[in-house]
């Protein structure tokens, strides 16, 4: 009998990002709860991406936090502390994902990491040692994710737990990308970092959502 997938929140799932991924996860048979500060604001999300699928749906971000098995955080910079405190209470336990960026307006193209070291170390700092803390999703634009199909983009995972990284390195494959375990939760920074200079690569050659790919990987190394 083959074992059920287990249920993803995605915080800030009306968002760009979380919307893309919700999308991809559902298609590849994921239970998927969009979470929002507004219940009615994602219950029309998860009703528009679901298309009359009973695989999305929408909650408040601490409801859709307490449903979910796994819970990803995909909201702006701006809210991220702040939301993570909102659902640190139901989180225990849980595998989050963090696909945050520290993303500071308006020089978003150079890299202002935060005194944590990264957004998914202050998640870790802020939710404590019983959350096992994934930084994940960073480098992938959110155009592609919506777009479908497959995404010439490698997806570096970062987590101090391996088990937890291979969780997450199988919901990178699910979304049509390849995930690659990259160590430690403090390597996120690096990640993080890449960000801002994709943003800068992407203006300055006009390029559409440019991503990275790593080399030289055997193919039973890699996600």
């Amino acid at each position: 009998m083959t074992q059920a997938h287990p249920t993803i929140a995605i915080i800030g799932g009306t968002g760009e990002l979380g919307s893309g991924l919700a999308k991809r996860w559902a298609a590849a048979g994921y239970p998927v709860i969009i979470g929002s500060r507004e219940k009615a604001k994602a219950e029309s999300t998860a009703s528009e991406l679901a298309g009359g699928s009973a695989s999305i749906r929408g909650d408040d971000n601490i409801n859709a936090a307490q449903a979910g098995v796994i819970v990803v955080i995909a909201v702006p910079w701006g809210s991220h502390d702040v939301t993570l405190e909102e659902i640190k209470s139901v989180v225990a336990g849980k595998i989050v994902v963090d696909a945050a960026v520290p993303l500071v307006p308006p020089k978003v193209a150079t890299v202002q990491l935060p005194p944590d070291g990264s957004a998914a170390q202050a998640a870790q700092r802020i939710l404590g040692p019983e959350c096992k803390v994934v930084s994940a999703f960073q480098n992938v634009g959110a155009a592609k994710l919506q777009a479908g199909g497959p995404i010439d983009c490698d997806v570096l995972v970062c987590g101090n737990d391996k088990t937890a990284r291979d969780v997450v390195i199988a919901l990178a494959a699910a979304a049509g990308t390849r995930g690659i375990d990259a160590g430690v939760l403090a390597n996120s920074a690096a990640a993080d970092a890449l960000t801002s200079l994709l943003i800068g690569i992407n203006r300055r050659y006009k390029a559409d959502h440019a991503g990275i790919r790593i080399t030289g990987l055997p193919a039973s190394d890699a996600g």
